[in-house]
């Protein structure tokens, strides 16, 4: 396995790069910057480029409603120039939240926007010339004339034609489809031991389909990360995030968050973290997530449990395990979980 951290939305882009340099000295193999509505992730990707020698960066994620597959694809060679062939692009459909509430776009045809967008950044980076009609385009009125522009190639030569695509899906025919193109599978909240139950079917159904000329999916997954005799009590610290995405990141009936935690078998949990959470009583909607989820979605305790959990997530199929470090020393953390794999 590889090893990675996620930035945190609210992290000031220069410290978090000096933070960023010092777990690449002690091993880290990949950074992924998240952006939702907060800042952009490009920008923040291409200052790390700079901060940085060695270590893959990457988007988690850009949604595919409020840029064009084309702005995408452009982004992802330009971030894959920066860094000397170091990007990794992660895309998803987001949910109704950021897409409706924030970009303003009407969250539509999900899959149909990825695996179009998947499909046409390859064929960019390739310098085809993209002549392309499908949902993603925007119809242009008969009575206009049509279209004014004709069909483009690439204007500038990509470092590489394979830039690595990670796909965040969590409901089982996003799950399928992300198995079928995507090199790589960005799921969140993730517990190893609930991995296959949730999940197994779709990603079997969705590789019968994979090309044999793309690689092997990788997945990345993890957690907060802290060990200790008493780094159990961390824990605690996953609790807004959850009752964020279960209870927040979407609306009653649409939310894929909300819906996985009652695959994982808390439904009543699931209820009552969303109800808490859409009503502004989130400390309440923190307190309803069960001490289990907490547990089996960190790396948190002493050397041994820790181990562990690093074992149950690498024995799952996780490929990059994504941890948040926690406590005075983050790099020594990274040091200690890299010499285990």
């Amino acid at each position: 396995m590889e090893l990675a951290t996620t930035l945190s939305y609210a992290d000031d882009p220069r410290r978090a790069a000096d933070e960023v340099a010092a777990l690449e000295a002690a091993g880290l193999d990949a950074v992924w910057v998240a952006e939702a509505y907060g800042f952009d992730s490009p920008t923040v990707m291409g200052y790390l480029a700079a901060r940085t020698e060695r270590m893959k960066i990457g988007a988690a994620i850009l949604n595919v409603y409020s840029r064009t597959p084309a702005l995408i694809a452009q982004t992802g060679a330009g971030l894959d120039a920066v860094s000397g062939g170091r990007a990794l692009l992660g895309l998803g459909a987001s949910g109704p939240q950021v897409v409706e509430g924030w970009h303003g776009k009407p969250y539509d045809k999900p899959l149909g926007r990825t695996r179009e967008t998947v499909e046409l950044c390859r064929r960019i980076w390739r310098r085809e010339v993209i002549d392309h009609h499908g949902i993603t385009d925007m119809p242009l009125p008969a009575e206009k004339g049509g279209r004014l522009g004709k069909p483009l190639k690439m204007l500038t030569t990509p470092v590489r034609e394979t830039i690595p695509l990670y796909v965040a899906a969590l409901g089982p025919a996003n799950v399928r489809m992300t198995a079928e193109i995507a090199d790589g599978w960005l799921p969140t909240l993730y517990i190893p031991e609930k991995a296959r139950q949730v999940w197994g079917s779709s990603l079997a159904e969705g590789a019968a389909k994979r090309d044999p000329a793309l690689p092997p999916l990788g997945t990345v997954a993890g957690g907060l990360l802290a060990i200790g005799e008493d780094a159990a009590s961390v824990r605690d610290l996953a609790r807004p995030t959850i009752a964020l995405y279960v209870g927040g990141m979407g609306a009653p009936g649409k939310n894929f968050y909300n819906d996985l935690a009652r695959a994982y078998g808390w439904e009543e949990a699931a209820a009552k973290i969303q109800e808490l959470y859409l009503a502004g009583r989130k400390k309440e909607a923190e307190a309803a997530v069960p001490d289990e989820f907490c547990e089996l979605v960190s790396l948190c305790g002493p050397a041994s449990y820790v181990r562990e959990r690093v074992e149950a997530f690498r024995e799952s199929g996780v490929t990059m395990l994504n941890v948040t470090p926690v406590g005075a020393d983050p790099a020594a953390l990274v040091e200690q979980v890299k010499g285990w794999l």
